[in-house]
């Protein structure tokens, strides 16, 4: 059964006490579609403009499908040119092959998404008033797995295997109060990829992860079963840093687009140091607050600098050569 506190309620205790009994709760209706996510939207066509437009100087596109709804544009881009399109958009970097010119996006209307007070007014609830916006962050933008080449096919464009957040950050965090934030941009069904979730898998240790197609993962002689969580554009999904959960296949002919994000108490661990946070809201010292986009694009571009100096890193405990997934 999904467990799950409409907007009128959100102020209620029950959203408090069904997150702690399940390991996640969704608040229908949170964000408004228009006030809160419609920027983002429009963000993001620029982005998907300028791709259009290197692609088709390049001599990769025929067209920019100019007149097209952003997912139906972003299909047909994608099925003529087959880009690396997922990093593009994405708000965070890669764990690999990083260089100096690796695409990230930082727009404003992002920014203010990480910062808007509705949104930080829910986490609060969890984590309390001093709230730190923790660098492990996405956009996904998932096609229909039958028109995702494979040459494109990431963690950030397709099907996403059962895992806990906790198992794919460094052990620093073990004992953060680290609390995933999820919505979706468009709606997400159980044919298009909603996520899957395990409830009250939060209870457990966290149990063994292992690579495989450059994911990791939950073995399958590991696997608990889980519970889809359909969920409309304002919806916000929480969940418990433990809480086992998937990215269930695109079946449709429609894009999923969703925005994970990661908050927690200011001072705790992040799980990622490599990759900058900031204070996104401070109760007790509001002038410590980060307030300007470019300020912060400015800290993931010299996070990319360093990152691409230094070589590579471990980003998690699961080393390259750990357990496979069989």
């Amino acid at each position: 059964m999904s467990h799950t506190c409409s907007h009128e309620r959100a102020v209620n205790p029950e959203i408090i006490e069904h997150f702690e009994e399940y390991g996640y709760v969704v608040v229908r209706g949170w964000l408004d579609p228009e006030e809160d996510l419609a920027a983002v939207i429009r963000e993001y066509a620029e982005v998907l403009d300028r791709l259009a437009e290197r692609l088709m100087a390049e001599g990769k596109l025929s067209c920019l499908y100019l007149g097209a709804p952003f997912g139906e544009r972003l299909m047909s881009i994608v099925a003529e040119a087959e880009p690396a399109y997922d990093q593009h958009f994405d708000i965070s970097l890669p764990q690999a092959n990083l260089t100096e010119a690796t695409p990230i996006h930082n727009g404003p209307a992002v920014f203010s998404l990480l910062r808007n007070p509705r949104l930080l007014d829910l986490v609060e609830l969890f984590v309390g008033p001093e709230i730190y916006s923790n660098p492990v962050q996405h956009t996904r933008i998932k096609l229909p797995e039958h028109l995702l080449p494979e040459s494109v096919r990431t963690g950030l464009t397709g099907q996403i295997a059962q895992h806990q957040d906790l198992g794919v950050i460094d052990p620093e965090a073990d004992q953060t109060n680290m609390l995933t934030v999820w919505f979706p941009l468009t709606r997400a069904t159980v044919d298009n990829g909603c996520l899957a979730v395990v409830p009250a898998s939060h209870r457990g240790d966290l149990v063994l992860h292992c690579r495989n197609n450059n994911q990791v993962s939950i073995p399958p002689s590991l696997l608990a079963d889980q519970v889809p969580v359909p969920m409309d554009p304002g919806d916000v999904l929480l969940m418990h840093r433990k809480t086992r959960h998937a990215g269930l296949p695109n079946c449709s002919n429609e894009i999923r687009w969703s925005f994970d994000l990661r908050y927690q108490p200011i001072g705790q661990p992040t799980g990622r140091p490599w990759f900058p946070g900031f204070i996104a809201r401070s109760r007790a010292h509001p002038e410590s607050e980060l307030t300007g986009a470019s300020d912060w694009a400015r800290l993931w571009h010299d996070a990319r600098r360093q990152l691409v100096s230094t070589g590579k890193v471990a980003f998690n405990r699961w080393s390259e050569n750990g357990h496979a997934c069989a």
